[in-house]
C-alpha cells in the first residue's frame, strides 16, 4: 500500500489473529479483545481527481470486504480517504459530528453514503478541536491544509472511541499529518494452540536391548511387505 507502514507494539501483536492484504490499496487485519473481537481495515483511496470507474471499483471492493466482516466484530477503518466530508450535517448526525473542515467533495460524499450504509461513524468530526487539530493533509507550498484521512467506527461502538485528532507533532515524513484515535478497548493475548501430534520417545532407543528388539521387529514388518506386493 502506497507510503503506508503498519506498526503494532508486542501487545497489539500477542491478539493479532490473522491479517491480509486485500489489493494495493486495502489490508485488513482481526485482533482478540477481552469482550469482541476486532477488525481493522486500513485503505488508501483514489484521489478526487480520479476517474468515476476507478472510484466504483474501490468502493465496491470496500463493501465487499466489509461485508464479510463477522457481524459482532467491533470495525475500524483507518484510512487516507482523500476525503473532505464539510461540516455541515444536513440530517447524517448518525454519520458524522458538527466539527469536519471545509466544503464537501465528491469524495466526501461517497465517505458519507458509505459510512451511513454500513451504519458507521466518521470520528474525526465528532470531537471538538482547534481546527489545526482537525487538518490532517498540507499541500507541499504549505498554503492549503485539508481533513482528508479519517477513522470510521461501527456505530454501535461509537462510545468506545474517546477521541480522533491529527497528531501535528509527529514527524511522519509526509505531506499528512498522524492522525491518532484514542479507543477504550483491552487487547489480550490470543489462545495458545496445543500441540496435538503424537510424540515417540525416541530416546529408549538409546538402550541396546529395546533397539534390537525394534529393529527386529521394523525389519519383520518391512519383509511382510515385500511378501504382499
Amino acid at each position: 500500500m502506497q507510503g503506508v507502514a503498519i506498526m503494532m507494539n508486542q501487545e497489539a501483536t500477542r491478539a493479532l489473529i490473522d491479517w491480509s492484504p486485500i489489493i494495493e490499496r486495502i489490508i485488513k487485519a482481526r485482533f482478540y479483545s477481552k469482550f469482541v473481537k476486532v477488525t481493522m481495515i486500513h485503505v488508501y483511496a483514489p484521489t478526487n481527481d480520479a476517474d468515476e470507474q476507478t472510484k466504483e471499483d474501490f468502493y465496491g471492493k470496500l463493501q465487499e470486504v466489509t461485508e464479510q466482516v463477522h457481524h459482532h466484530d467491533m470495525l475500524i477503518i483507518t484510512s487516507d480517504m482523500n476525503a473532505k466530508v464539510g461540516n455541515l450535517v444536513n440530517g447524517l448526525g448518525r454519520v458524522m459530528g458538527r466539527h469536519g473542515l471545509g466544503t464537501v467533495n465528491d469524495n466526501g460524499e461517497r465517505l458519507k453514503e458509505f459510512s451511513g450504509f454500513n451504519e458507521m461513524v466518521i470520528t474525526g468530526t465528532v470531537f471538538p478541536h482547534k481546527e489545526i487539530h482537525n487538518q490532517t493533509w498540507v499541500s507541499p507550498d504549505g498554503r492549503t491544509k485539508n481533513q482528508i484521512d479519517h477513522t470510521l467506527v461501527n456505530r454501535r461502538f461509537r462510545t468506545s472511541v474517546l477521541d480522533t485528532r491529527a497528531m501535528r507533532s509527529a514527524d511522519a515524513a509526509s505531506d499528512h499529518y498522524l492522525v491518532r484515535s484514542t479507543i477504550k478497548l483491552k487487547l489480550k493475548s490470543a489462545p495458545v494452540t496445543k500441540n496435538t501430534s503424537k510424540r515417540f520417545a525416541t530416546h529408549k532407543l538409546q538402550n541396546h536391548d529395546i533397539h534390537r528388539r525394534f529393529t527386529i521387529q521394523l525389519k519383520n514388518r518391512f519383509q511382510a511387505l515385500a511378501v504382499e506386493e
